[in-house]
């Protein structure tokens, strides 16, 4: 093994051995993404020089439901749960070699272009192999796509001593009964691994609720910030 996938491997194995780890899932209707990203993509490109993905959309909307459920945004230490109110968010990275999982800091106060923008640089630098061990310190919780890959569904597991981790998936278009009629649109499972020490399941199903309603309305965001 090379050092980094020994440390991966360590960390997986500690993951699944020091939690109570279960995983709830729901669909999306990414309509609502989609159309916004089509609409505003050249516009944002051109003024931000970088393009529009659905990264920054669910860093939004997961900040937007840890607020509701703080419960996910903690750890614990000991026999005390510590609840944090603030919001850094690993961004799950595949690279050669294993996955790494750098941190958007203070991800609340960053912007929709200042998410892909780091996004992207933690991306490249990550296939470069030059992102610092202070680029991949800390998180309180963690996004992982597995979409880009094509994978359909998944259970991700927990980024200790973090208590809760997304999971993305790809986007397809399926039929889904809407008023009584059956119409194709862009669905995308999500899945939502958590710890069941400190986490419920009406807490853990609530919250990945909370991404659905979000991600098919995204002027909810504007609403709640």
């Amino acid at each position: 093994m090379t050092k980094r996938r020994a440390t991966i491997a360590r960390r997986l194995v500690e993951a699944q051995h020091n939690a109570a780890m279960l995983t709830t899932f729901n669909e999306i209707d990414m309509t609502a993404i989609m159309d916004l990203r089509a609409r505003r993509k050249e516009s944002f490109k051109q003024q931000h020089g970088v393009g529009l993905g659905i990264a920054s959309f669910f860093v939004k909307t997961s900040i937007a439901a840890l607020r509701a459920f703080p419960q996910l945004n903690a750890e614990i230490q000991g026999d005390e749960i510590v609840l944090k109110r603030y919001y850094d968010i690993g961004m799950a990275v595949g690279v050669e070699g294993g996955l790494v999982v750098p941190v958007l800091r203070d991800a609340d106060q960053m912007s929709f272009a200042e998410i892909e923008i780091a996004i992207r640089d933690y991306a490249a630098r990550a296939a470069d192999e030059t992102l610092t061990l202070q680029d991949l310190a800390g998180g309180t919780f963690t996004i992982t796509n597995g979409g880009v890959f094509g994978s359909l569904l998944s259970t991700p597991i927990l980024n200790p001593p973090q208590v809760g981790i997304l999971g993305l998936h790809k986007i397809q278009d399926r039929a889904v009964a809407i008023d009584g009629q059956v119409v194709i649109r862009p669905m995308m499972y999500v899945a939502l691994s958590y710890d069941h020490r400190i986490v419920d399941g009406r807490e853990a199903v609530q919250f990945l609720v909370k991404i659905k309603e979000f991600s098919e309305d995204p002027a909810q965001l504007v609403l709640e910030s």
